[in-house]
């Protein structure tokens, strides 16, 4: 019997790397646990805005309000973390991800009803406190940047990853409601309503509406890559349209933000 020929130095190297590129992708497979059907359902049922959840929202409002105004860091997370804004914001991007538009209809509406709640509550609260003076927590946002794009963004890829598992994933969720921060903005634009400083109104707002889309944004991309199911069959031109507008609006958001950094 012939001995086997001896492998050579590239064969070696060549199975090295397969091996490699096997651990790598295994390691950062993210399809493995992911249960898109529940993942739809979870999110459609959060996005109902209704009895409780607008009384929570309020709550959350005012404490949020109260911690800006006092500038308490712990007091303004406590609050994030009960606040109810983040679902309707990514059942926006789950929707256009599946070509959904009843859910994206009653994302967009239950959205504009808890900003109107939202803004209704702190701008009641700052024309009623005897605090008025702008504190530094107030002031941060009130000048979106670039970075703020950043943390939204991949927040948002956090956020909807953690969602799709099928294994405990609340420490995950708590975490980009706080890195986000989508109630302290809309508690800013409150105080610049309530004391008249409009410069503080748009501002914040407009740092809420960057949150707001790249979460969005990121929510989307991710049901797209993960290759959730489509409830309504989309041509190959209308995807087109989709894509390039969500393109062009990502940079008329962006580009002011910029310069403001």
């Amino acid at each position: 019997m012939e001995d086997q020929p001896k492998k050579t130095f590239r064969d070696k190297v060549s199975v090295l790397w397969h091996d490699v590129r096997l651990y790598l992708k295994a390691l950062v497979d993210i399809d493995v646990d992911c249960d898109a059907q529940a993942t739809i359902d979870n999110i459609s049922r959060s996005v109902e805005f209704r009895g409780v959840n607008v009384w929570i929202l309020a709550f959350a409002i005012v404490i949020a309000s109260v911690g800006l105004n006092v500038n308490s860091t712990a007091v303004i997370i406590g609050a994030m973390l009960i606040s109810p804004l983040m679902s309707p914001i990514m059942g926006i991007g789950l929707a256009i991800g599946i070509s959904d538009n009843e859910l994206l209809r009653k994302s967009l509406r239950n959205l504009m009803i808890m900003v109107l709640i939202s803004l209704f509550a702190s701008t009641t609260y700052f024309l009623l406190t005897p605090l008025s003076d702008a504190q530094s927590e107030l002031l941060a946002r009130t000048k979106p940047t670039v970075f703020d794009v950043l943390i939204a963004l991949f927040g948002g890829l956090a956020g909807i990853v953690a969602t799709s598992r099928k294994q405990e994933k609340v420490t995950v969720v708590s975490g980009v409601a706080i890195a986000t921060a989508l109630m302290p903005p809309l508690c800013t634009a409150g105080y610049g309503l309530g004391t008249g400083q409009w410069i503080y109104f748009f501002g914040a707002f407009y740092l809420f509406f960057i949150n707001s889309f790249f979460i969005a944004l990121a929510t989307f991309l991710m049901v797209r890559y993960l290759k959730f199911p489509r409830k309504h069959f989309v041509d190959a031109q209308h995807e087109r349209k989709v894509r390039r507008s969500i393109l062009i609006f990502s940079l008329i958001i962006i580009i002011p933000s910029i310069f403001i950094g």
